[in-house]
């Protein structure tokens, strides 16, 4: 079972000079009941040497991931095959997402060298695909849009056979910030809308269900040539046919990956989980997704925006080189061989 730590009131993975509250936003709401996982709910603990190695370089450099801070479930796994989601522009957060546990506050100035140490990170880790997340930033003018791009050139730099996908916030009122992020060309641009939009006032209040989806739309726009991904988690009370609402609006912004997952609560003071999904309803929308058009579809209760990012970016290039990029069956087995002896000339 994964093991979440209640960090409301302190963070123990800080020195006691450093702790502070997590969630002070959070700290007078009512304890909200925790659902007992079902049997589906497993992940791996961390502990093995290949994590223990990517930890180390991540300490080393001084660096944040969202593994951590966000308490994902399947950090064990990718931390042992040397993935990790580093997290920029700091460890807190100016908004506070009724869903999310990184911690919320004022943040602290931007860190000039972080962009060298995330290229130095990649380089070390050997990596041949990186996501790079965020807190939100809006203390910021450009809400950190200058950040990421000077992150990406220290990427390509240290790393140059690096592909790199972005997990941007929605850089709301911001003007000129998408625009300078895209012009530093990510591989993929994801930015998450979440849950659907009945539930932005209580999960999601401070962003703009429509601004979001015109940012992914405006993307391709700009570029045409970098691949988007949006991704939401369900549980949260939603309708189903608000979750095939939310497919159609971000086929017509010509999203090319959608990911959805299972909502876990990290503490009693987080909004509830409303249900467990059943693996057999991920199965469904999926299938239902790929006959909307997405190119490619991850939905299972574990999906995370980041999980198996680098071979879900390979399969999303294969496709696009076979020039099957939009197509309305499941990405079968027998359909990625088809488009390998097609990438081939097989």
């Amino acid at each position: 079972m994964a093991v979440v730590l209640d960090l409301l009131n302190s963070d123990p993975r800080k020195n006691s000079e450093e702790a502070r509250p997590r969630h002070p936003e959070k700290a007078h709401r009512p304890d909200q009941p925790v659902l007992r996982k079902p049997e589906w709910i497993r992940v791996k603990a961390p502990g093995s040497a290949g994590w223990a190695e990517t930890n180390a370089i991540v300490k080393a450099n001084k660096l944040v991931t969202v593994c951590e801070e966000a308490g994902c479930p399947n950090m064990g796994e990718c931390w042992e095959k040397k993935h990790a989601t580093f997290m920029i522009m700091g460890d807190v957060c100016t908004r506070a997402c009724a869903f999310c546990n990184v911690k919320t506050g004022l943040p602290a100035p931007l860190d000039a060298k972080e962009p060298g140490h995330i290229g130095e990170a990649v380089a070390k880790l050997g990596l041949t695909h990186v996501v790079i997340t965020s807190v939100d930033r809006d203390d910021l003018d450009d809400g950190g849009a200058a950040h990421f791009a000077a992150v990406i050139a220290a990427i390509r730099a240290a790393s140059p056979a690096t592909t790199v996908e972005i997990l941007t916030p929605d850089f709301l009122r911001k003007p000129g910030a998408l625009e300078r992020v895209v012009e530093a060309r990510p591989d993929v641009f994801n930015h998450n809308l979440e849950t659907v939009p009945s539930k932005y006032l209580k999960v999601r209040p401070g962003a703009r269900y429509f601004h979001s989806l015109r940012l992914l739309q405006k993307v391709k726009e700009l570029d045409g040539d970098i691949f988007t991904k949006s991704g939401i988690m369900v549980g949260l009370g939603e309708e189903r046919n608000e979750v095939l609402q939310l497919m159609d609006d971000l086929r017509s912004a010509e999203v090319d990956f959608l990911t959805i997952g299972q909502y876990l609560q990290p503490t009693r003071k987080h909004h509830p989980v409303e249900a467990f999904i059943r693996p057999e309803a991920f199965k469904a929308y999926e299938a239902i997704a790929y006959a909307k058009g997405f190119a490619l579809v991850a939905a299972t209760p574990l999906t995370r925006s980041s999980h198996h990012a680098g071979e879900d970016f390979e399969r999303l290039r294969a496709k696009r080189r076979a020039g099957i990029a939009f197509s309305s069956e499941p990405d079968t087995g027998s359909r990625k061989e088809n488009a390998s002896k097609r990438e081939t000339g097989v």
